[in-house]
């Protein structure tokens, strides 16, 4: 059927392809529309990439994204017209579509979850001014010196590899901070090398950093390696504005450096020349929003679609890195050198937390430089306990821990911050409290009797410090909080490393191993690092060059036992006969086992009771995953299919490579 023009020749009708935007698994398909010729056109019009409106049955109406545009018609049925184009520019990319697409299918989740990650919400004068402007020629890249570059080549022969940084701190021009000049990690300097081999060759980079302490790092080597207009921040800690400015940026093509959280790999970038991600192992680097994909998956899904080169890097190999080196998958490189003295040194028989040993560094570095003393805990009494029975102090309205901030402070919650000061005790209804452990600003109140006279400073989630001058203190942080001092620290006191390794979790040994070198390679060269109260493997994983043997010993005993990154996971969680229905279905896979199913912890779904749910986890080869996939999403969908109670919890939930059922182990 085609519409008279105003010549009255007829004008061919277009059909769009929609990606909706909802969290219904019902709808994660592409809807097709009839284009009006109202919208018809490249200006304004109907095109892929753009926001668009449009109605779903009856009254309702949706936002959704062109995916593409086409001259004959697939769906037989009736067929709508597009309402409304809300933005003519094409926010949805041909290679975030492509991308998105793919982590979902591989997670058995929406693409339309994804998008909602990848691209921020509309600002409509932000938009206006950047259709409006005129965009400049970019300036030439600053010189450089071309022996500083590091793994040359490495975008020219499109590489893939898991690069060690050895650690340490250097100074840079930073024209944005004070002075002019800012000391960083020197693995922020290898990596901006890196991505300048992009931009030089006309493409892009994106780099993808756990948090924005990493992110300042690396923007203010990048700023000096390839000046400020080529790099370009995708953050969701930006007001809207400045985020919708910064992704529009992307979208004009130029050859930029891109940098931001784990959302930034999903950044636009039709010419992509590399993709980094820096301390792939970090929990932060998991997206918490289904469909759950962790960046590194993501990371390795792009690069396979974009041909570009790869780098995951750190301080620490994890054993994810380590999986796909064995495979042959990436390469191993080393960079940088670092020359410290890391000395184990065992607790004092009367269980002080700093031994001998460590106070003799510190005392020895504190004449000179700043000192660092790593912590596990926040906080004066990260945990207390009823004086009469021993029992744990927990809130009486969530049930969390109780703690104290500081001396004196009112027992509050570590949860829901709720002050406890009428606190009794459920089992013997006394009201006496007792402090547990030693947290980041006690340790610092004992430190400074210690050290009369020298200057101490806490670090932690309620005292952020990004950055210290080089003067002679004490530097009390928790693992994460370690601010970087000009010039590197002249001693690190890695404390709580019993503590920590207490915890459960299958991945303890490897985060404190990850978080021990990251606190490491804030050391100046030849400084002492001392490691209190660990010995065994994880010690020597420390002391000793690489973290590599490490990692490779944590993947074979996680073979043996046929746990993550070994096997892949699915938790499958919800009503009963969901769960067992689910089983079922994936039963036809000939290599996947079961363990359960179990009861599942109240609210693992939003609005569950003890007792209301089951969970059982599938363990299954790599190479069975998109089988899996597959089923999984045919009994998520069915499941969702069946009415529920306003309220009620999903009946049945499957979230692959899920972190949290090994958290106990």
């Amino acid at each position: 059927m085609a519409a008279p023009s105003a010549e009255g020749a007829a004008e061919p009708v277009r059909f769009a392809r929609v990606v909706v935007d909802s969290r219904l698994p019902q709808l994660d398909r592409l809807f097709e529309y009839r284009v009006p010729p109202s919208l018809a056109g490249e200006r304004g019009g109907v095109v892929p990439g753009v926001r668009v409106r449009v109605p779903l049955r009856g009254d309702r109406q949706a936002t959704g994204w062109v995916v593409e545009v086409a001259d004959a018609r697939e769906w037989d049925g009736e067929v709508a017209d597009v309402e409304q184009v809300v933005s003519p520019v094409p926010v949805l990319q041909p290679e975030v579509w492509a991308l998105a697409r793919a982590v979902a299918d591989r997670a058995a989740g929406g693409a339309a979850d994804v998008l909602r990650v990848a691209i921020p919400g509309r600002q409509a004068r932000v938009e206006k001014q950047w259709l409006a402007q005129e965009r400049p020629p970019l300036p030439p890249l600053p010189e450089r010196d071309v022996a500083e570059q590091p793994l040359p080549g490495l975008v020219e022969a499109r590489r893939r590899v898991a690069v060690e940084c050895a650690g340490g701190v250097a100074q840079v021009d930073a024209p944005g901070e004070p002075g002019g000049a800012a000391w960083i990690g020197r693995w922020a300097i290898d990596l901006a090398s890196l991505m300048r081999q992009a931009v030089e060759r006309g493409e892009q980079a994106i780099a993808v950093v756990p948090d924005h302490r990493d992110q300042r790092q690396l923007r203010i080597a990048l700023t000096a390696a390839l000046g400020a207009e080529r790099v370009v921040e995708l953050d969701a800690r930006q007001k809207n504005p400045e985020r919708y400015r910064a992704f529009l940026r992307c979208l004009d093509g130029d050859p930029v450096a891109i940098i931001g959280p784990r959302s930034a790999v999903y950044a636009p970038a039709a010419r992509l020349g590399l993709l980094v991600v820096w301390e792939d192992g970090d929990p932060l680097l998991s997206e918490p929003l289904a469909p759950w994909v962790h960046a590194r998956d993501a990371a390795l899904v792009r690069q396979a679609q974009a041909g570009s080169a790869l780098v995951l890097a750190g301080h620490s190999r994890s054993s994810e890195a380590e999986r796909l080196v064995e495979l042959g998958f990436l390469e191993h490189e080393r960079v940088g050198a670092h020359r410290v003295r890391v000395l184990p040194a065992a607790l004092a028989d009367d269980g002080r937390r700093i031994p001998a040993s460590a106070f003799a560094a510190a005392r020895t570095a504190i004449a000179e430089r700043p000192v660092l003393v790593q912590v596990a805990r926040p906080g004066h009494a990260p945990g207390l306990r009823c004086g009469d029975c021993g029992a744990r102090a927990r809130c009486t309205t969530c049930g969390g821990p109780l703690g104290q901030r500081s001396r004196g402070s009112a027992p509050a919650c570590r949860l829901c911050g709720r002050l406890a000061a009428s606190w009794r005790c459920q089992s013997c209804r006394g009201q006496r409290l007792v402090e547990v452990g030693r947290g980041s600003v006690r340790i610092a109140e004992e430190l400074g009797r210690a050290f009369p006279g020298v200057p101490v400073v806490v670090a932690d989630g309620e005292h952020e410090r990004l950055a210290l001058d080089g003067k002679p203190r004490l530097v009390v942080a928790t693992r994460g909080a370690e601010p970087i001092a000009d010039g590197g620290y002249g001693a690190v006191l890695l404390l709580d490393g019993d503590a920590l390794l207490a915890l459960e979790g299958l991945r303890v040994a490897e985060e404190a191993v990850r978080q021990w070198a990251t606190a490491r390679a804030l050391a100046a060269d030849g400084a002492a690092v001392v490691l209190a109260g660990v010995a065994g493997t994880v010690a020597t994983a420390i002391t000793g060059d690489t973290t590599v043997p490490f990692a490779r010993a944590e993947l074979a005993e996680r073979r043996a036992l046929r746990f993550p990154p070994a096997v892949r996971t699915a938790s499958v969680v919800g009503h009963p006969d969901a769960v067992a229905d689910a089983l079922a279905a994936l039963a036809e896979v000939e290599h996947l086992d079961v363990l359960g199913p179990v009861p599942a912890p109240a609210g693992i779904v939003k609005g569950s009771r003890e007792g209301e749910l089951e969970r059982a986890i599938a363990r299954f080869p790599y190479a069975d995953g998109a089988r899996v996939a597959g089923i999984a999403r045919g009994r998520v969908l069915a499941a969702a299919a069946r009415p529920r109670k306003p309220g009620a919890p999903a009946r049945l939930r499957i979230r692959f490579d899920d972190p949290e059922p090994f958290d106990g182990l």
